[in-house]
């Protein structure tokens, strides 16, 4: 998504332009839009006009529209999101007040303008920032030469060039080349862990010809159990070591190709949320008292400061009633503010499907809460 204006004022009013650019950003719209907000967009109009003669012909004209929205229809096969409304602006084809629909499209430029709540504008966030969604970063290197990147579904983006002379190794003397080959290995460590975001990244490829790899690998580990490092420490499963012919760039495609990579990687964003749900299930029969779902149990744990892990569907702030929409919002920021985890699930994928489920909103607590037990939720619908 392409953020093209944004004037918000001090109190969440105001209007952001956006342009699509793939199919997961059609998706992003449809959970930002919502019906009484007001969307302007170019669009085709079926507009009759009358000759000097008295007869009258019809003629299909693009002209731009602002509407209120009233209704939503999102197209999950063609990706196109149709908003249907009243014309709120002045226009020569249009008159106001008569009913439009408006065709959002990839590539296709829309203004939106509403109360923007925090939801809206991470959703917005990660929408336009591609780091946001690489869930995949990969080091492909050589001796004395690395490229850290991070793949994205249309594009990859190179973060940093490690290009260093390494002294050959010289019989009877090695110490020059060992020396060599250390500075590159913390140079290249030091790049991965400044452009590299754990919290985002699932997987970490390293690839490289021969035994670069492995030496990289037990390098960066050994200075991790040295300095502490619990960034490094903590995300060890993450890295997969894989065969590339050489360090440059072009040689990421062929580890990506391997088919142990592709088994792993395959929707890396949606098994992190297969397994946070695997963990609620597994809780909510284990340790029942730590595991609550409906929204009035977890709000009832926030206000213990008690949720570790929030889980909610992104199908709850599509609700048209402002005050529902506000609870979860709230909700959502006091769990951030006490230090606990949030994860948004998509309803179009199994993982939000079945979080739906169980009233589309749960969470895992920090300490056993049995005085919920006691309580019947009498709120365990879908918001």
């Amino acid at each position: 998504m392409k953020l093209v204006h944004r004037s918000i004022d001090k109190d969440g009013n105001g209007s952001i332009t956006l342009i699509p650019e793939e199919n997961e950003d059609m998706w992003h719209a449809y959970n930002i839009i919502s019906e009484g907000n007001y969307v302007r967009a170019s669009t085709i109009r079926k507009v009759q006009q009358e000759t000097a003669t008295g007869s009258s012909s019809s003629n299909r004209i693009r002209t731009t529209l602002t509407i209120q929205v009233e209704g939503i229809d999102f197209d999950t096969q063609a990706c196109v999101l149709r908003l249907k409304g009243r014309n709120v602006s002045e226009n020569q084809f249009v008159k106001m007040g008569a009913y439009h629909t408006l065709d959002l499209e990839v590539n296709r430029k829309f203004s939106l303008s509403k109360s923007w709540d925090s939801i809206d504008l991470d959703r917005i966030e990660l929408a336009c920032d591609p780091t946001q969604k690489a869930d995949v970063a990969a080091v492909i290197m050589q001796e004395g030469l690395a490229h850290v990147c991070l793949v994205l579904s249309s594009m990859t983006l190179v973060r940093a060039k490690i290009d260093q002379a390494i002294p050959r190794k010289r019989h009877g003397n090695v110490a020059n080349h060992e020396k060599g080959l250390q500075k590159f290995y913390e140079n290249v460590m030091q790049a991965l862990l400044r452009h590299i975001s754990f919290e985002i990244v699932k997987c970490v490829l390293i690839a490289s010809p021969g035994f670069v790899k492995d030496q990289f690998h037990d390098y960066m580990f050994q200075q991790a159990v040295k300095t502490d490092n619990k960034n490094l420490m903590d995300n060890k499963d993450k890295f997969l070591l894989v065969h590339a012919s050489s360090g440059f760039k072009h040689s990421l495609k062929e580890a990506l190709s391997n088919p142990s990579v592709l088994a792993k990687l395959s929707d890396t964003k949606a098994a992190g949320e297969v397994r946070c749900l695997e963990t609620f299930f597994t809780t909510l029969q284990t340790e029942p008292e730590k595991a609550f779902y409906g929204l009035r149990h977890v709000e009832k744990a926030n206000e213990s400061q008690a949720i570790e892990t929030l889980l909610l569907c992104d199908a709850l702030f599509r609700t048209s009633d402002v005050a529902t929409r506000k609870r979860y919002v709230t909700l959502i920021e006091n769990v951030k503010d006490t230090g606990g985890d949030v994860k948004i699930f998509s309803s179009l994928h199994v993982s939000g499907e079945q979080l739906a489920q169980v009233t589309g909103i749960a969470a895992i607590l920090r300490f056993p809460m049995p005085e919920l037990e006691d309580e019947s939720d009498g709120e365990d619908e879908k918001g």
